[in-house]
């Protein structure tokens, strides 16, 4: 099926009891056993399982073509159980520009446990052989990148880490199986920040992991969020779902929008550099062309950077200037999005403190240009 119809009908299912075509929540912690102590319905605990929970997860595996998914409470909370189905000694191979939080965990988490990590350019694939060691277990992908929108290309990575016998993740949670599909790609586990595109409105918080095979390795990962606990609520399970049925659509608007906004930054004056994909000149372009067309069809999201002459402070000013930006941390709800990233990242950055990371929202693009226009109007600078 396209992915439209999947959006709309995965996960969802006539109830039985009522004939509601909207899912019911089931808050319920716990579920009767049969007199002879077996489970009839096949719930025990909602730790372990949960009906709301159990159709989101069909959900996620139907869209990215998976044979099974796991929810979880946080896009953090999917990365760690991942990678917690490693042992102490093994190896990660990670990107340079990965998102601070997935670096902080290989660092400060697992690093002290007995992991190890090396971090490379993931848009060099010759990086990524060099960096492979008998001990890698793991190649860990993610594209576009955070903050500076680099595309990696997935496939090739895929069978540079097979052929040494290493697993691939990818991070699909800025293009979403309606632009990119990793395990089509060769990649063997998706994780998503649920959080962003595919809750959508900016009231949820959650993750997930996507299976291309239900292996010995992720049921680990299945014992790890049962026993770890670290799982979402019925409700935020809900919230989920929902905004699966409108994905689609969501995200073409999204890309759409971006293109627009990104391509009237570019010939700003006070704009030094625009990073995004769908862009002719960026050095992803290619990759991206042939990578985020899931649909057939290149879309490439709506999550861009920009950097600004002037340095840190017209990236601030810009910043505060703005008037349909809210200055927040996320991304992929409907509202436009503002962040100087450097300044959420803290002292051991990498982010330059020139750049603003941008998510563009569902309002009508020429208003949005509009008002990065009278923003970047407002520095005091003259551009060379």
């Amino acid at each position: 099926m396209h992915i439209e119809t999947l959006a709309v009908h995965a996960g969802h299912h006539v109830d039985g009891a009522t004939g509601a075509v909207a899912p019911p929540i089931h808050l319920s912690t716990t579920f009767e056993r049969a007199a002879d102590g077996s489970l009839p319905h096949g719930f025990l605990y909602a730790r372990d399982d949960n009906p709301t929970r159990a159709a989101l997860e069909e959900a996620l595996a139907a869209l990215e073509g998976g044979s099974a998914a796991l929810a979880f409470a946080s896009g953090s909370a999917a990365t760690l159980a991942l990678l917690q189905t490693l042992r102490p000694g093994d190896h990660v191979v990670a990107p340079s520009d990965a998102y601070y939080g997935t670096a902080r965990l290989l660092r400060e988490a697992l690093g002290p446990w007995g992991l190890e990590a090396s971090f490379v350019d993931m848009r060099d694939v010759d990086a990524v052989r060099a960096a492979l060691r008998p001990a890698t277990r793991l190649v860990w992908v993610e594209t576009p990148s955070n903050p500076l929108i680099g595309v990696s290309d997935v496939a090739a990575i895929a069978e540079v880490a097979h052929v040494a016998g290493v697993r691939v993740a990818v991070d699909n949670t800025w293009a979403t199986p309606v632009l990119t599909r990793p395990l089509a790609l060769g990649a063997d586990v998706v994780m998503h920040s649920t959080t962003k595109y595919l809750g959508g409105h900016g009231d949820v918080t959650g993750g997930a992991l996507v299976t291309r095979d239900d292996d010995e390795a992720f049921a680990r990962a299945r014992t790890l969020q049962k026993i770890g606990g670290a799982v979402p609520s019925p409700f935020d399970c809900w919230l989920v779902l929902r905004g699966l049925r409108t994905l689609p659509l969501r995200m073409r608007a999204h890309s759409e929008h971006a293109l627009r906004v990104a391509r009237a930054l570019r010939r700003h004056p006070a704009v030094h550099a625009v990073h995004y994909p769908g862009l002719d000149d960026d050095p992803g372009h290619a990759v991206a062309a042939r990578q985020m067309a899931a649909d057939g069809e290149a879309r490439y999201g709506g999550m861009l950077s920009v950097r600004l002459r002037g340095g840190r402070d017209a990236a601030l000013g810009t910043a505060a200037r703005l008037r349909l930006f809210t200055r927040a941390t996320s991304l992929g709800g409907p509202e436009s999005l503002v962040e100087h990233r450097a300044t959420v990242e803290g002292a051991h950055t990498r982010t330059p403190d020139d750049l603003l990371r941008v998510s563009v929202g569902l309002e009508h693009p020429d208003d949005l240009i509009a008002d990065f226009e009278q923003a970047l109007d407002g520095n005091t600078f003259v551009a060379a």
